[in-house]
């Protein structure tokens, strides 16, 4: 921990300086930090900024409630990576065939399968996503008309700061990544479940609306709980089957390629657990899990480092750590600030879009990957440092 700041119900302890947080970001945290329900302490993680609903970069525990804005809208959004046999000299001075093969194979943006992917997947993979969809039919009858839109996102990355990419470590190992979550079902739930926490009468007094929660015994967060949790459920399987379609991608041009064991990992998302004594409702919106032994994946921005992590099992951050980054300008000040040739050069020796619709992903939008790690120190152990040669975005 580097910092803390009183609230009014718990105090907010902070992997960062008071001062490089922006002001609505420390607003927010207070306001999460005087709900009655708020647990011990807020912990802000080194990556924390300005969030829709809930600050990014936050770990909140509560007693027998759960806010969803604290979750976010992309329920289960994390990241997967793997270690491939591939080395750097295997592979070709040029690159852009492969990620238009991945382009291809993984549907991006708005853009779905034209049939459910999991016919193109193992037999185990294809077994967890019937089980999965066989139980749409239990969610709120809200959604039940998307069903066969979810069933064809499964598989897909999505838009904003989603994306797959191709990663050499320090040793010249070729890894590859993704990060994406739920989709529109996801958001889906997450806006319906949001707008029926605000209209519950015991959230009318507080500080920030956006901040509502449903109580432990209650129907709605019966309802909440099913929902969420097979959100964050489809989120984790999203990735697996893209993972899947990434190595069937990179077979095509390197036949003999071998895969080690996948790492994957949440960072908006809801786990009940037990800290200080207590049995909580965790919420990480951009964090993951960090428990002592616990592998993780913190990414850096389109052009910079990222990070396979161990975690340290630190008990002042509720075994958490970042998530990232972290954005340090909005998407629109980034696109008004930089240029197509700010991203040209600062995605040098990448093989990526270089267009107007990738702008605001520009790497100097996000804070200094170098700093977020020397933050946590306390939180992490590295054990791969990764640097992209690929990126396909959303």
């Amino acid at each position: 921990m580097i910092s803390e700041l009183n609230g009014k119900t718990v105090p907010i302890k902070l992997w960062t300086r008071v001062e490089e947080v922006e002001s609505v970001a420390l607003d927010q945290l207070r306001n999460v930090a005087s709900l009655p329900w708020v647990a011990h302490h807020v912990a802000a993680m080194p990556d924390v900024h300005f969030g829709k609903g809930a600050t990014v970069g936050s770990v909140i525990a509560m007693r027998g409630a759960v806010s969803p804005a604290a979750v976010g809208v992309d329920i289960g959004c994390g990241m997967a990576a793997v270690k491939t046999s591939l080395t750097a000299k295997k592979l070709p001075d040029d690159l852009k065939a492969i990620r238009l093969a991945l382009e291809q194979a993984i549907p991006v943006g708005f853009a779905s399968h034209d049939t459910p992917a999991w016919s193109k997947v193992s037999d185990d993979i294809r077994t967890q996503a019937r089980e999965l969809m066989g139980r749409f039919g239990q969610l709120t009858s809200e959604v039940q008309d998307l069903e066969r839109k979810v069933g064809e996102q499964l598989g897909t990355l999505g838009g904003g700061n989603h994306f797959i990419e191709l990663c050499l470590d320090t040793e010249d190992n070729a890894w590859l990544m993704l990060h994406s979550g739920s989709r529109n079902i996801g958001k889906t739930l997450a806006e319906i479940h949001m707008a029926r926490a605000k209209k519950l009468d015991h959230n009318r007094q507080l500080p920030d609306k956006d901040l509502a929660v449903f109580l432990a015994g209650t129907a709605e967060m019966k309802e909440y709980r099913r929902d969420l949790y097979w959100a964050q459920e489809y989120a984790r399987l999203n990735r697996t089957v893209m993972l899947y379609l990434y190595k069937e991608v990179l077979r095509t041009f390197f036949p003999r390629v071998t895969f080690g064991e996948s790492v994957h990992c949440h960072h908006n998302y809801v786990a009940e657990e037990v800290h200080f004594g207590e049995e909580l409702f965790i919420t990480r919106k951009g964090a993951i899990r960090a428990g002592e032994g616990e592998m993780g994946i913190i990414p850096g921005s389109m052009g910079t480092k990222s990070y396979i992590v161990r975690g340290l099992g630190n008990p002042e951050s509720f075994q958490s750590a970042s998530h990232g980054a972290g954005r340090r300008m909005s998407r629109g000040k980034a696109k008004q600030r930089f240029t197509i040739a700010d991203l040209r050069e600062q995605t040098k020796g990448v093989e990526c879009r270089k267009d107007s619709g990738v702008l605001d992903e520009i790497p100097r939008a996000y804070k200094d990957i170098d700093k977020v790690m020397e933050n946590q120190r306390d939180l992490v152990e590295i054990v791969a440092e990764l640097k992209q040669v690929l990126c396909v975005k959303g």
